[in-house]
């Protein structure tokens, strides 16, 4: 999948494109905000533990959880890559297409 548009949601501004996006992109903003500190950090624990409030457990435990969500991520998008080359091969049809990515996007 690739976007095709982005709008800002203030000024409600629409471009339409082709724009690539990474699956950090699609990271939550709190998720990236975290990711960019343990950079920051130089990937070091410690030193993101001397620099914020968190202790090792929940610094640990929110880049478990960062990783956990990048590989779903990851996942997803090869699931809604083998429904679009079922379709393109006419194995299924629009609609069960439509409806198996959907289901995979839990929309």
């Amino acid at each position: 999948m690739q976007t095709a548009a982005m709008s800002c949601p203030t000024c409600g501004v629409k471009v339409e494109g082709s724009f690539s996006q990474t699956y950090f992109d699609r990271l939550t903003p709190n998720d990236q905000k975290f990711l960019e500190e343990y950079l920051l950090a130089g990937f070091s624990i410690k030193t993101l533990e001397q620099r914020s409030s968190l202790g090792y457990a929940a610094i640990r435990s929110r880049l478990d959880r960062l990783i956990a969500n990048y590989k779903a991520l990851k996942k997803m998008d090869a699931q809604k890559k083998a429904v679009l080359e079922q379709l393109r091969t006419g194995q299924i049809s629009v609609a069960e297409a439509k409806e198996k990515i959907e289901r995979i996007s839990g929309d």
